[in-house]
């Protein structure tokens, strides 16, 4: 009989139960925090964990961190509607379909294809840690991965997939190494030569990985490609007009320290801007991007109940007894073998801390003197934190982004495992490779 995993919404609402019951089953502990003036977050100070009366969450504290996790990742939330509402009206025009169609009847290089998506995507993730954003292209890349004779698993791939690798190795990621790096207090570029090395040997990696289970894609939903009519000049504006928010945000977040919400209100524009160019009135457009918004929410919730395992966690005081009780051992091993241990440390730890940028301030301030202590750079344990913490979003339960990806592709949970956990084990091997160079 065959394993059915229940619906991503209950899998997260089953894990909101049990980082409530960890509240009752772990000691509660905390570490003293201190404001950091290099990055404006409050972060831990290490060596100063100590146990606190417990805070167990009764099952009405649990319920109401549903709602709480929703509040905490509205920004989020918001990128989700209105970017994805903003698609869904070009899609709804028969612009997609028909630009799609024109680009599969006359590629003849399919692999080729795939492979400069994967790159397409990898410098968006190293550029600006793109995650969420993708959730609303899904439908339509597996669409166009159809097209190409592939199917929804290597749209994924080729898409979140490709983004994660490229933000695990960028040296410019400023969410994710970003951050790392400036708690290390290392420079924006430190190792810059390495770091691009490892980006290239990474996403060529990924890019031969994705091609070889092409042949093995088996989630290959029915081709909805005929267009009516070839795409029209219209239809490749309204496109760029979709495209630009996305330049336009890589460059405010690499020079103008911009956040997800200037995503948001750069797209409400552009999807008023493709109705209008589709030829459609204000209240048709006004009443298309509304549906679109519509077809993201099952999204966005996901999105908002994944935070809600960190409330409970943080609420519960078990957040840093959790982080003190993986980090503890390695303080314990050889250096080398302690750089090494924090790939699976971070990984383990992504699953009640899901923010990149979160698990940095939360461990790096640990991190970085233990790899003082032992002798290692503080190089190799920011590509620890990127290896472990960054590409793990790509399997992470607790990712509600990634769960919604699934959703909208149509793929089983565990058939992402089967492809993207021998994924994550090359990714490693290429990080292993960067922290024994960096030692």
């Amino acid at each position: 009989m065959r394993l059915r995993l229940p619906h991503p919404l209950v899998l997260l609402l089953g894990g909101v139960v049990v980082a409530a019951v960890l509240t009752w089953i772990l000691p509660a502990g905390s570490y003293e925090r201190v404001e950091d003036p290099a990055t404006g977050r409050s972060i831990v100070v290490p060596g100063t964990y100590t146990p606190v009366d417990p805070a167990p969450l009764s099952v009405f504290e649990t319920m109401v961190a549903v709602p709480r996790g929703i509040i905490a990742g509205a920004d989020v939330i918001l990128t989700i509607l209105f970017v994805g509402g903003a698609w869904a009206l070009l899609d709804a025009t028969g612009a997609l379909r028909r630009l799609l169609a024109a680009l599969v009847g006359r590629t003849r290089r399919p692999r080729l294809v795939v492979a400069t998506l994967c790159v397409a995507f990898a410098i968006f993730g190293a550029a600006e840690a793109m995650h969420e954003e993708i959730i609303a292209l899904i439908p339509v890349l597996v669409v166009l991965s159809r097209g190409l004779g592939f199917g929804a698993v290597t749209a994924l791939s080729m898409s979140m997939g490709a983004a994660l690798v490229g933000a695990t190795f960028s040296p410019t990621n400023p969410f994710g190494g970003g951050i790392a790096m400036r708690i290390a207090e290392l420079p924006p570029l430190s190792e810059l030569g390495l770091r691009l090395g490892l980006l290239v040997a990474a996403v060529t990696l990924w890019i031969l990985w994705t091609l070889a289970q092409g042949k093995s894609d088996d989630i290959r939903p029915e081709l909805e490609l005929e267009a009516e009519s070839p795409p029209t000049s219209g239809d490749v504006i309204s496109l760029l007009v979709l495209v630009l928010p996305i330049l336009v945000y890589v460059w405010g977040v690499l020079l103008l320290d911009w956040g997800i919400n200037q995503l948001t209100a750069l797209f409400i524009p552009a999807g008023f801007a493709v109705g209008l160019i589709q030829l459609r009135s204000l209240q048709a457009t006004t009443l298309g991007l509304i549906r679109g918004t519509e077809s993201m929410l099952s999204a966005a919730l996901l999105v908002g109940v994944a935070r809600a395992i960190s409330v409970v966690l943080t609420d519960g005081l078990v957040i840093d007894t959790i982080v003190a009780g993986l980090v503890a051992p390695l303080s314990q091993v050889p250096a080398i073998a302690a750089a090494l241990l924090m790939i699976p440390v971070h990984a383990i730890l992504h699953v009640p801390v899901p923010s990149t940028s979160g698990q940095a301030v939360l461990t790096m301030p640990i991190m970085v003197p233990m790899a003082d202590l032992l002798g290692f750079t503080r190089d190799s344990a920011v590509l620890a934190y990127q290896a472990g913490a960054i590409i793990m979003d790509t399997v992470n339960p607790t990712n509600g982004a990634m769960l919604a990806m699934l959703l909208k592709a149509g793929v089983p949970y565990h058939r992402w495992l089967r492809f993207a956990i021998p994924g994550i084990l090359l990714m490693w091997g290429v990080a292993i490779v960067g922290i024994l160079i960096l030692r």
